[in-house]
């Protein structure tokens, strides 16, 4: 296991951060006002928006933050849909190595890794795809890893009342990376466990095995 030190914190991060609806961005809404801000940055930063190379540059950064910034627009019962089923499984059920790619909301700048999510279940079960998609939702927002954690972990528990919820994230942010302290195989580890994740040790220590076996 790493050493980078993991974040474990039971308390409840809000599964949606409000934001105000002319600030959206949603991929279908005209980018012209987005696109003229870059612009203005383009000029700030010495470059001309005019030459040849930076004529479409606004407009496509507008879309792709469109996109990158898509969680805003989705709910958790868009995502779940009616994918949530009766089973009287009782044992771990994990999905690893989950790729996940996100804005850090301090620097604009990438975050990207892997997330490990696990549950035991109460009588319910998810589609194994919709834990991807949660993530997804969560990670195409503006973003702080912990807050992403959290936020996966909570919501889980909110359409399955589970048993118990682990999720660890692994990532490498761009932000240490490219600028700053500059270290580049730096990792940053959190982790988010409720239920039997928390209180069971037994529990807590087979899921942590599980999801950093491939570091061994």
């Amino acid at each position: 296991m790493s050493n980078t030190p993991v974040s474990k914190r039971s308390a409840a991060a809000p599964l949606a951060p409000a934001l105000h609806p002319s600030l959206q961005l949603a991929e279908d809404t005209p980018t012209d006002a987005y696109a003229g801000l870059v612009r203005e940055q383009l000029a700030l930063l010495g470059e001309d928006p005019q030459r040849e190379g930076l004529l479409k540059t606004p407009e496509r950064v507008a879309k792709a933050m469109g996109f990158l910034t898509r969680g805003y627009s989705m709910t958790l019962s868009d995502v779940v849909g009616d994918a949530l089923f009766e089973e009287r499984h009782e044992n771990m059920v994990m999905v690893r190595d989950i790729e996940l790619y996100s804005l850090c909301e301090h620097h604009l700048l990438p975050f990207f890794g892997k997330a490990h999510i696990a549950y035991i279940p109460n009588s319910r079960i998810v589609g194994l795809s919709k834990l991807p998609r949660i993530v997804d939702m969560f990670a195409r927002r503006l973003q702080v890893q912990e807050r992403l954690t959290e936020q996966v972990a909570g919501a889980i528990e909110e359409v399955l009342q589970p048993r118990g919820v682990g999720v660890v994230i692994e990532a490498f942010h761009m932000c240490m990376m490219m600028r700053g302290v500059e270290k580049q195989n730096s990792r940053t580890i959190t982790s988010a466990l409720r239920g039997v994740f928390r209180d069971d040790a037994k529990t807590r220590d087979e899921f942590l095995r599980l999801a950093y076996a491939s570091h061994h």
